[in-house]
């Protein structure tokens, strides 16, 4: 069976983890959180903000090199061990034991899945993108409400950090169309997910 890769990216809050789950409900696309790949809170040399916590929008904080091979195994194999990360503890907590069986198409959708296109391209892993085109405001209010909900972080950090993820918005667009992002509202973005999911699609 050919698999392929389908990076989502888009801001916190703009609907990926959702898209994901919608895409994947009937067993021929798979779901992969690229922030599950994160370092833990503690690894070594990781970038700070001025707060004095680590910098969680700097792909330093994230492990590539582990996300692409784990990647490039499940495409192969059809199988992988993936971590799961707490983001509330800021570390791995376990691993689970992934198996795409008849899916034909990795969803994988996370902070840093515009850096992730260059670096699968270069290793040669069949993949497509798609950035989730959504309002700024209504991406901040979704972002604000499933943080507090999750109790991801200290609600301070979360309104700080939510304004700034809104005034970056636009510049992460524009990197994210630059780098071979196609902008896509929701319901585009499933159906690219179901044609590359078709045994007919030839991926």
């Amino acid at each position: 069976m050919t698999r392929s890769l389908l990076l989502v990216a888009g801001p916190s809050g703009s609907g990926k983890s959702h898209l994901t789950r919608l895409a994947t409900a009937d067993g021929h696309a798979a779901a992969l959180s690229l922030d599950d790949f994160y370092f833990d809170a503690d690894h070594d040399g990781l970038p700070a903000t001025p707060m004095g916590i680590p910098d969680w929008d700097d792909v330093r904080c994230w492990d590539q090199d582990l996300a692409l091979a784990t990647i490039g195994r499940l495409l192969a194999d059809g199988e992988a061990d993936v971590p799961v990360y707490d983001i509330s503890l800021s570390r791995r907590i376990g691993m689970r034991h992934m198996t795409l069986g008849d899916a034909r198409v990795i969803v994988a959708e996370g902070i840093f899945a515009i850096e992730t296109l260059a670096a699968a391209r270069a290793a040669g892993i069949p993949v497509d993108a798609v950035w989730l085109d959504r309002g700024r405001v209504p991406n901040f209010a979704r972002r604000l409400a499933r943080d507090l909900k999750e109790r991801r972080k200290p609600p301070l950090v979360l309104l700080r950090r939510g304004l700034a993820l809104y005034r970056a918005e636009p510049a992460l667009r524009r990197a994210a169309i630059g780098a071979g992002f196609t902008p896509v509202p929701m319901r585009r973005a499933l159906r690219i997910v179901s044609r590359r999911s078709e045994p007919s699609s030839g991926r």
